[in-house]
């Protein structure tokens, strides 16, 4: 009995399949089952949830779990276990006893779980993860989002317990936790990681370098530090050029202070940078060389001089550019994003090589020039989202508060000179070919001409 027990727990735990006031929610895709309000009494509705790849399953009493004994399953349950469908569970609202969470962890190697999520959890008390070493689990992804629990330092004796799965782990984010630093023994542990999302936590520039030691995540490739306490810019280029297959990483929303000078080297992996909202008075430098998509928006820059040859995309909405920028230093950008700056007018004629332009939202000055150009991008359908609506004329006073598209912008009303001289010189031949074809036509007329 005891051990029947334990597995419909372990089950329970794994699967979150639990009534919601008696039931379960099944999605009509029956792809996604969501239960409600955990309790020991409310153990049911399985059967319901079976066909789902996602199970989810928020507040109630998990930690009322916590002292009942459980075992390792039969062979007739593991069977069970690896026939599920469920790929991702997420644990909501809760209070999770580290112990029971240490004891339950090791049924998901019986499974084909992939992603384990915790959103707005409390860890209580310490486990015992010896029960762990040398453990594999299916589980590549992990997230905790708003989650809290005892200090991770001084947990690198229960972080090598789990070294075998963590080894393997490919998607880490920890974001929302009140993170003021991150163990080195953690990103040495990492060996496998892909990406890792640390966004709206409190590291700053020291803690980040202690994160990002030596060995450290050797296979990183995205990272997000979004929203922290970071104000160097130097100062993590220094940290993190030790990433060897760095490829995407967000620095957005720190506020961060260039470093004139700087020697300090990016990875040269380095493809996407994301800058928005750092801000940034000017363009930092040094940036990665081999930069594909840069994103600088919603900072205070008021001039860009760019040189990046595999630049792709550049996005510089919400700043304070009077000018755009020239397109000559970045042979292979395609998109550029200007929306919300200061501009009266565009380039249009270097813009013409690009896919696509945004620049709604601009203080357009609509002379024959000004709208003719943006409404000739918008006529080779290279203007963004925003055309027309968004793209309302400053001034000349005439025009302000018109769309830029409904300018005129015909030949005779902005260049009657284009259409006066040739008219002219087209008199002026006809009348030369006139007069020849009455003397021809006249010969006397000539000779009394020249008798004269």
């Amino acid at each position: 009995m005891d051990r029947l027990l334990s597995t419909q727990v372990a089950v329970v735990l794994l699967l979150g399949l639990l009534r919601v006031e008696g039931r379960c929610e099944l999605n009509r895709t029956e792809e996604h089952c969501a239960c409600y309000n955990l309790s020991e009494e409310s153990v049911g509705s399985i059967i319901q949830c079976l066909p789902a790849t996602v199970v989810e399953f928020w507040g109630g009493e998990l930690q009322s779990f916590a002292g009942l004994p459980i075992r390792d399953p039969d062979a007739a349950t593991i069977d069970m276990l690896g026939s599920l469908l469920v790929r991702k569970i997420v644990f909501g609202d809760l209070l999770v006893p580290e112990e029971l969470l240490a004891r339950v962890l090791r049924f998901f190697s019986y499974t084909q779980v992939r992603e384990l999520a915790f959103e707005r959890c409390a860890f209580q008390g310490r486990g015992d993860w010896r029960q762990m070493a040398g453990q594999e689990l299916p589980i590549l992804a992990l997230r905790f989002h708003r989650v809290s629990s005892a200090p991770l330092a001084g947990r690198e004796q229960d972080l090598s317990l789990l070294g075998s799965w963590l080894r393997a782990l490919q998607e880490l984010a920890l974001t929302g936790c009140r993170l003021t630093h991150l163990p080195c023994a953690i990103g040495r542990l990492l060996g496998a990681l892909r990406s890792l999302d640390l966004a709206q936590n409190s590291l700053g520039d020291e803690s980040l370098g202690a994160a990002f030691c030596g060995e450290a995540f050797p296979r990183l490739q995205a990272l997000s530090l979004r929203r922290n306490r970071l104000s160097s810019y130097h100062g993590a280029c220094r940290s993190l050029q030790r990433l060897p297959q760095l490829q995407h990483l967000d620095l957005s929303q720190n506020e961060l202070l260039p470093a004139p000078g700087s020697s300090c080297r990016w990875p040269p992996s380095l493809q996407t940078f994301n800058l928005s909202g750092a801000g940034l008075d000017e363009v930092p430098a040094p940036l990665p060389p081999r930069l594909e998509v840069l994103d600088m928006s919603h900072n205070h820059l008021r001039a860009v001089d760019l040189s990046l040859r595999f630049l792709k995309r550049l996005l510089l909405s919400h700043n304070a550019l009077r000018a755009a920028p020239s397109a000559a230093g970045c042979p292979a950008l395609r998109s550029l994003s200007l929306d919300g700056n200061l501009l009266s007018e565009l380039p249009w004629q270097e813009l013409q090589r690009l896919r696509e332009v945004a620049a709604a939202g601009n203080p357009f000055h609509c002379s024959c020039a000004g709208a003719g150009g943006l409404q000739a991008l918008a006529g080779r359908g290279q203007l963004g989202q925003g055309w027309p609506q968004d793209y309302v004329c400053q001034s000349p006073p005439g025009y302000q508060g018109r769309l830029v598209e409904a300018v005129p912008v015909s030949v005779v009303q902005c260049r009657p000179a284009a259409i006066i001289v040739p008219i002219c010189l087209l008199l002026a031949l006809l009348g030369a070919a006139g007069a020849g074809c009455l003397l021809r036509a006249r010969p006397g007329l000539a000779r009394s001409c020249r008798g004269a």
